[in-house]
């Protein structure tokens, strides 16, 4: 089970790293249960609008705040995210669409509201730290019970070909981070005059990528199980942050997908039930 947990955490930290949005959300909704602030996120034309929620003003208060979540973020160095503009309010009933309502209305919506921009990691800093972590991880994974002149030849031919590919494989990636460095990108294609680029986007995800409708059902499925032995503040705060990121993962759904109109619905319920259990933890501070 503790591996499980540890992998499942590497894994959030390894999404948000690559820029993920939900996995960002869900790194500051654990990093910050404690203050009773959750948050919400939206990359808006290469900014990323955050948004900071709390049932009272002082848990908003905003130089300790922006500060807080500027450790947070550097920490992460998101991959091409950078500015950061934070925004805070009170909970409010309608959630959906908040990105609209705040941009329509700001001095009726907000506290305040405050960008800041991210330093960029060093390409070879990233680099060292990405191989670092991997490396750790590789070594906290069990072993199964295996004979010792077994794991001996393992690790001899383990050896042989991490020597033969390790250089070829630490140009590649020094050639990845500069080109993240630098700001550029890959072209989508290399070849002869054949070639041909898109920019329209896809309307379909990539069959590898993660469903969000998917995620979204087995994160609320845990949280109502968890729902039913809460009985710390501490617990209640971590399924208000649960509940919050599946109901950030329905509204993420595109409108051609069919399920959409069932996914709107369900983002309304997941917010209402974390806004719930937010409710319950801050009756027991």
């Amino acid at each position: 089970m503790m591996m499980e947990t540890v992998d499942s955490i590497d894994d959030i930290f390894r999404q948000a790293r690559q820029g993920s949005v939900a996995a960002i959300i869900q790194i500051l909704n654990e990093k910050l249960a404690d203050s009773g602030v959750r948050t919400r996120a939206v990359l808006d034309h290469g900014v990323l609008q955050l948004l900071c929620e709390a049932l009272s003003p002082e848990q908003l208060e905003q130089t300790p705040l922006v500060e807080r979540i500027r450790q947070i973020l550097q920490s992460i160095s998101p991959r091409n995210i950078h500015r950061i503009n934070i925004s805070s309010r009170l909970v409010r009933e309608q959630q959906l669409m908040w990105l609209q309502e705040v941009q329509r209305d700001p001095d009726g919506q907000l506290l305040w509201s405050q960008e800041i921009l991210l330093s960029r990691l060093n390409p070879l800093k990233r680099l060292t730290e990405d191989w670092h972590h991997a490396r750790l991880l590789s070594i906290a994974t069990p072993v199964a019970n295996v004979p010792k002149e077994a794991i001996a030849n393992q690790q001899f031919w383990r050896g042989m070909m991490i020597g033969g590919a390790s250089l070829g494989l630490l140009l590649l990636l020094v050639g990845w981070a500069m080109f993240d460095w630098l700001g550029l990108t890959l072209p989508p294609q290399i070849g002869g005059s054949n070639a041909q680029v898109s920019s329209a986007p896809s309307a379909s995800p990539s069959p590898t990528a993660p469903d969000p409708f998917v995620q979204a059902v087995r994160l609320a499925e845990a949280a109502g199980v968890d729902g039913r032995e809460a009985a710390t503040r501490a617990e209640w705060l971590d399924l208000a942050s649960r509940w919050q990121r599946a109901s950030d993962l329905m509204d993420s759904v595109i409108p051609n997908d069919n399920r959409f109109a069932t996914a709107q619905n369900r983002a309304k319920v997941y917010q209402d039930n974390s806004r719930t259990a937010l409710q319950k933890a801050d009756s027991l501070r």
